[in-house]
């Protein structure tokens, strides 16, 4: 193991990293609270200040899997559908097996330019995250409860507000509704074989209603939609741990590119064409466990300096003042000093774990198990 790699597994370093993560959150987070002002003079002017600053957060996540991790990206896809990357609004559907999915959603967002105005339909529990669910609120995100009945106006209120957003967007919609488990494809293909829909190995059952409700509120706004299925190499099954600890992962994602116009408009229609795309997605899915890759070209868009120096840029920022300020507590002397600040590194170390918390299947929401556990 070379120096570097040792580095990246040491507890204190992750302490800083998260330090600077956390810190620069709050200020980032205070700053967009004081654009609210702006909001009756300039809705536009709001916007875009707050997806600059909302990329000042997620870029530091983004950092860590290119440059910390060194991550690598390949898209495969056809030269057409990259040369419209980040040049028109869009529609996301990724697949939610994995806990980096996320991130590796956003380190081509970053790539094509449109991270800070990256959307997602997110479940409300999401809201109240510190830093996480701030910051989405600030940003127009469209939080749910995965309960259609209340759902509804809210979804569509929230849907129909972006349609003039001045910047490129692309809207991600995890249409499975969770993470996938065994126990969750188990109930999710009881739910299958009930309506009399085709069984799926990879991909839980969709939830159709969100991704009609979508297409049909951003019709005239967004141009296509974009199917991205996600696989990592080497039968790997990364995590936000992982990424911390300097752990290089390869992923794999097949991006497909369909017009709008390609959508039925009738609502039954447009459920059957994504039950038919993850039809098509679990096909994918086979190839790649197969062959080892998806089909078509190719790319792998260069990761680009701006997250490295965001990152530090907030660093040199706050960890000068941090250095200073324990170089001061133990040069008091003074035990209580001590260890009052020993407790405050405790408690902001389990704040951090419990913050990638967040990101662990395993600490999932049992949204998915709930006809399982009626069956219990």
């Amino acid at each position: 193991m070379g120096l570097l790699a040792f580095l990246k597994t040491q507890f204190v370093l992750h302490l800083l990293v998260g330090f600077v993560f956390v810190v620069s959150g709050l200020v980032i987070n205070f700053v967009q609270l004081c654009t609210l002002a702006l909001w009756p003079v300039s809705k536009q002017l709001y916007r875009r200040l707050n997806c600059r600053l909302a990329y000042s957060l997620w870029s530091q996540l983004v950092m860590l899997l290119e440059w910390w991790s060194c991550t690598e990206c390949t898209l495969f896809t056809d030269q057409a559908t990259v040369e419209r990357f980040g040049k028109e609004h869009a529609v996301i559907i990724l697949n939610h097996n994995f806990e980096i999915d996320f991130l590796c959603g956003w380190t081509m967002c970053e790539r094509f330019g449109v991270l800070g105005s990256s959307k997602v339909l997110a479940k409300k529990e999401l809201l109240y995250v510190p830093l996480i669910g701030w910051t989405w609120y600030f940003l127009e995100i469209v939080f749910c409860k995965r309960k259609w009945e209340e759902d509804r106006d809210t979804v569509i209120e929230g849907l129909r507000r972006l349609s003039d957003y001045p910047e490129y967007m692309w809207f991600l919609l995890y249409c499975e509704g969770t993470r996938f488990t065994e126990t969750k494809h188990r109930v999710s293909m009881e739910v299958a074989a009930a309506k009399g829909l085709p069984v799926l190995k990879y991909h839980l059952l969709p939830r159709t209603k969100g991704f009609t409700t979508a297409v049909k509120c951003l019709r005239g706004t967004v141009a296509a939609v974009y199917d991205v299925t996600l696989n990592f190499r080497g039968n790997k099954n990364p995590s936000l741990l992982g990424i911390l600890y300097g752990k290089k992962y390869e992923a794999d994602m097949c991006v497909r590119r369909f017009p709008l116009e390609e959508i039925p408009l009738d609502e039954k229609e447009a459920a059957q064409w994504l039950h038919k795309l993850y039809q098509e997605k679990d096909a994918l899915q086979e190839m790649y466990n197969q062959k080892g890759m998806f089909p078509g070209e190719q790319f792998k868009p260069a990761r680009r300096p701006w997250t490295l120096l965001n990152f530090l840029s907030w660093a040199t920022i706050l960890l000068s003042p941090l250095f200073s300020f324990v170089l001061g507590v133990f040069a008091s002397g003074s035990p209580l000093l001590i260890l009052t600040f020993l407790g405050f590194v405790g408690a902001a170390s389990f704040g951090v774990r419990r913050l990638i918390g967040v990101t662990e299947i395993e600490k999932g929401s049992s949204y998915g198990n709930q006809e399982f556990k009626k069956k219990e």
